[in-house]
């Protein structure tokens, strides 16, 4: 067992047991709160700002039954959860501070969410409003997820829509007509300069349980005297991390002489795999501290030097024994945009103490902490013993993380080193050199014009949502 779990299921059993002064037997929590002191507990235990939520205190109840007293007082989970967050989003929406942790009825779903595995037709899009201030919506087309039922249809990307089944998207309607049904049909539209106008054509898509490969396009550009690798990554799904290291393989046999990583629409997820992702750009900082976490009080103090030092996460040389593909380079260019998350942004911060990161597009969305799955068990990390009266489990925010110069401090974002968005009207192919996120960056790297486009900022909507949002993708960096 690793030293930083051994650690934390000590101080887990520690705390839980200073709780009360009473016999547990004689006050356990009755089944109808079963799911409310898992919540608690977790919380309690784990939760990065757990010292800051008066309701979470060690010393906020002195029993067991005080504690019972309070947990009954909510008859949905999902109320008491928000309740002991520190300002969540749903409650602060304009200053909160815990933007990202949730609670789901079923850690099935959820884990699979965490791998990129969801009902989903193979559309992935954005949603805007149709114009400031307007509660209409339109969607356009970001990209076709390939072997999904959208795959092998007249859809692509830059495509926009208006309606679901004949009903206009609208800013309280869009979930169900977009969430809830396996199949429905999109109505499209086209951009006439300042409107939305239906084009009269539908199609009828369908939803199956579909596994992204996020391995989206990895290819080599020749312009000059540059071979310049192009690789869009769309999730850190660590089951993909062999594909991922030989996809780097192919470039690496190429000669690539530079990179452009495409993180537009990338969310986030596993730490480790952002950790190999950035031995594969690099290569020659095998050992060196690629970032930190930092935990609550609570868990901190009772660690040790050795269980510390399991804070860091270090470049690596190999992933599960096969050599990584390092590319030993010593500039990459990265494109972003408000979309970009997480993981993306710890690969971004994470190299930059050793690299020149040359960042592209937009303002990230600013997510530096981390969580890690949490079930009622006794040790809430695993699924031992676990309680097999319900399937709730939640994605609490757990840690900070920062580089090896101990900078994370990007709640606003990281932002580009050149600005770029992304234009409704002017979207271009992914992996085409004229697109105009990866047009940039090749003038960038061969000091050529980059290619005129259209620079109407009409045409940059107000951001509602996204599929990947819609189907339970959330923005995540996770243990």
């Amino acid at each position: 067992m690793k030293p930083i779990l051994k650690a934390i299921l000590f101080l887990f059993v520690l705390t839980f047991a200073l709780q009360s002064c009473e016999d547990e037997d004689d006050v356990r929590a009755p089944a109808e709160l079963q799911v409310n002191d898992f919540i608690w507990r977790g919380l309690n235990t784990y939760y990065l700002w757990q010292a800051d939520v008066p309701n979470l205190a060690d010393d906020r109840f002195g029993t067991k039954s005080e504690l019972n007293s309070f947990l009954s007082g909510y008859s949905h989970p999902e109320d008491l959860f928000q309740d002991l967050l520190n300002k969540p989003v749903s409650k602060y929406p304009s200053n909160a501070i815990d933007r990202f942790s949730w609670i789901v009825e079923d850690y099935t779903v959820l884990e699979q969410e965490l791998n990129g595995i969801t009902k989903n037709n193979g559309v992935d899009f954005k949603l805007t409003r149709v114009a400031e201030g307007s509660n209409d919506l339109v969607g356009y087309v970001r990209y076709i997820i390939p072997n999904s039922d959208a795959s092998g249809k007249d859809i692509k990307r830059g495509d926009l829509f208006t309606g679901v089944n004949g009903t206009k998207l609208t800013v309280s309607n869009y979930q169900s007509l977009l969430l809830g049904p396996d199949t429905y049909t999109l109505n499209f539209a086209s951009y006439n300069g300042s409107s939305f106008v239906l084009n009269g054509k539908s199609l009828s898509l369908t939803k199956t349980t579909l596994e992204e490969n996020p391995i989206l396009i990895h290819k080599v550009i020749t312009s000059g005297s540059h071979k310049i690798g192009y690789l869009m990554y769309n999730g850190f799904y660590q089951d993909y991390d062999s594909q991922l290291n030989e996809a780097f393989g192919e470039l690496k046999a190429q000669g690539v002489t530079d990179l452009v990583l495409d993180l537009r629409y990338n969310g986030g997820g596993s730490v480790r795999t952002s950790t190999r992702l950035a031995s594969m750009i690099t290569g020659q900082f095998d050992g060196e501290i690629f970032s930190k976490r930092q935990y609550n009080f609570k868990l901190m103090a009772g660690l040790n030097a050795e269980a510390l030092e399991d804070l860091n996460e270090r470049f690596v040389s190999n992933i599960d024994g096969a050599a990584v593909n390092g590319l030993n380079l010593a500039t990459v260019y990265i494109l972003t945009t408000s979309n970009t998350a997480s993981a993306s942004e710890l690969v971004i911060n994470g190299l930059k103490p050793y690299i020149n990161v040359i960042q592209i597009g937009e303002t990230t969305i600013g997510k530096n902490v981390g969580s890690r799955t949490l079930y009622d068990s006794p040790s809430l990390v695993t699924k031992s013993n676990i309680n097999l009266n319900h399937k709730y489990a939640m994605q609490p925010l757990l840690f900070k993380i920062s580089n090896a110069a101990d900078f994370g401090d990007y709640t606003g974002g990281l932002v580009p080193t050149y600005v770029q968005y992304e234009y409704i009207n002017n979207y271009g192919v992914l992996g085409d050199p004229s697109e105009p996120l990866l047009n940039l960056a090749i003038s960038k790297i061969t000091g050529s014009a980059a290619k005129k486009i259209q620079t109407d900022h009409n045409a940059v909507l107000p951001y509602i949502s996204d599929s990947k949002k819609i189907n339970g993708l959330r923005n995540e960096m996770y243990l």
